[in-house]
């Protein structure tokens, strides 16, 4: 058969399915990320808002699921998004999780003021990593006027800097000495790489104990005299509710929502990519909305 042919069929029936309010019944946890479904074009029109189901089942497994796709990426796209929602919906939202972008916070400040704001931990982290990324950049251009390339000490230590420390074996940790006191004159790398170490153990460190070690590391980096470190103790500072959020849902995070993306993004590349954004968003839902056919 022609695609348009089978197309309309699954169409018509796809859309009764999403227009029918029990799919979003027993909705507890939210999750919400951006996503890029068009690489050409312009930039307004192509970021979408995705919603993303993270409720535990009886089992405590999660069960991920695509809940919608709208247009843009901003505070009132989400809001838009809760209010046009059945009755019922929003009270029922207790977790809501997100990336540290503002506009959507403001939205789940408004919209669903019940809710426990979690900062994702994994983009918590990679603040951190980009900070030393940014100062081993900076450090390097300072001292040789250039870029690093393969010979320099701080450039081969790159990849060292951004491992976990426990993870580094023996001769890795005395590569890392070594790079680090031949590039690192005044030693502003070797705090970075610290304060990113200090960062991200805090999610390694029993629940009960987390608030503390958050609190912990803001003080003792909050008047480093590194320009990017007190920036990046700002940000976390700005976010420190949301980011103790965490340890009290028992780690509530976004990976879900990323989980999902990848769904979404697999559907795209098997399809060619879309230009119509309507039978995007229904084929997404489709492969990625937890629907289970049954067959006959």
């Amino acid at each position: 058969m022609d695609w348009h042919t089978i197309w309309e069929n699954i169409k018509a029936l796809a859309q009764l399915e999403l227009a029918d309010p029990k799919r979003l019944e027993g909705v507890r946890t939210l999750g919400v990320d951006e996503h890029i479904w068009r690489h050409t074009g312009f930039p307004s029109g192509r970021v979408l808002t995705g919603f993303v189901d993270h409720t535990r089942d009886a089992k405590g497994r999660i069960r991920a699921r695509l809940l919608d796709l709208v247009p843009g990426r901003s505070g009132k796209a989400y809001a838009d998004w809760l209010k046009a929602q059945p009755e019922g919906f929003r009270p029922g939202i207790k977790v809501a999780t997100l990336d540290p972008f503002r506009g959507y916070a403001n939205a789940i400040d408004e919209e669903l003021p019940d809710a426990v704001m979690v900062l994702d931990a994994f983009h918590v982290v990679k603040l951190g990593s980009a900070m030393v990324d940014e100062i081993r950049c900076r450090v390097q251009k300072e001292a040789t006027g250039k870029r690093g390339v393969k010979d320099d000490p701080l450039y081969r230590s790159r990849r060292l800097l951004l491992q976990g420390a426990e993870h580094l074996k023996k001769k890795q940790r005395d590569l890392l000495t070594e790079l680090l006191e031949a590039g690192d004159k005044d030693g502003e790398v070797t705090i970075a790489w610290s304060a990113y170490q200090e960062l991200r153990l805090i999610y390694y460190v029993p629940h009960a104990e987390g608030p503390k070690h958050v609190q912990d590391l803001l003080n003792k980096y909050a008047d480093c005299p590194i320009p990017e470190i007190k920036r990046l103790c700002k940000t976390l500072k700005k976010w420190q509710k949301e980011i103790i959020a965490y340890f009290a849902t028992k780690g509530a995070s976004n990976g879900p929502t990323e989980a999902i993306n990848g769904v979404i993004e697999t559907t795209r590349r098997i399809a060619r990519g879309f230009r119509n954004f309507e039978n995007y968003r229904i084929r997404s839902l489709l492969s990625a909305g937890g629907h289970r056919h049954s067959r006959t």
